[in-house]
């Protein structure tokens, strides 16, 4: 399985130049976010239908992954979140391989337990969530069996 389409660039330039050098190298190793390892989602956009790209921080626990919707602690979720409640099957690339997952989104306990692997990950994740009125999403990506 894979992700195909017509692919639409971001339209925010560092995601954009993180996204090349990734396939530039085939390896997301390439590329950081402040000094901390990414992995590269792509998934379809919920209302272009089209392939989108992005980095996001390296969370990774027993072989799955958390993609943390924070914008920074910005008010609003990023664009991206949409693009996953709409079409979770997504592609994650980690180093050199990708794998097919399904993006499931978080609550209660379970939440819990991933926001603390999260912010050990990226401990700025607590200063955005203090920034916001919003709880911030969190997904488990976890690999597609079917």
């Amino acid at each position: 399985m894979s992700i195909s389409g017509d692919y639409a660039p971001s339209p925010t330039a560092w995601v954009r130049d993180q996204v090349e050098a990734i396939e530039a190298t085939g390896d997301t190793r390439s590329v950081h976010i402040m000094d901390r390892p990414v992995v590269l989602l792509t998934m379809l956009g919920a209302r272009s239908g089209k392939v989108r790209k992005v980095p996001l921080m390296r969370v990774e626990h027993d072989g799955r992954y958390a993609a943390v919707a924070s914008k920074g602690g910005a008010p609003e979720h990023p664009t991206w979140y949409a693009n996953l409640v709409a079409n979770p099957v997504i592609d994650l690339m980690d180093g050199t391989r990708t794998t097919p997952m399904r993006a499931r989104e978080l609550s209660g306990e379970e939440r819990d337990q991933w926001w603390v692997r999260a912010v050990a990950a990226y401990p700025p994740y607590a200063d955005y969530q203090a920034r916001t009125e919003r709880t911030i999403p969190l997904f488990v990506l976890e690999p597609v069996t079917d």
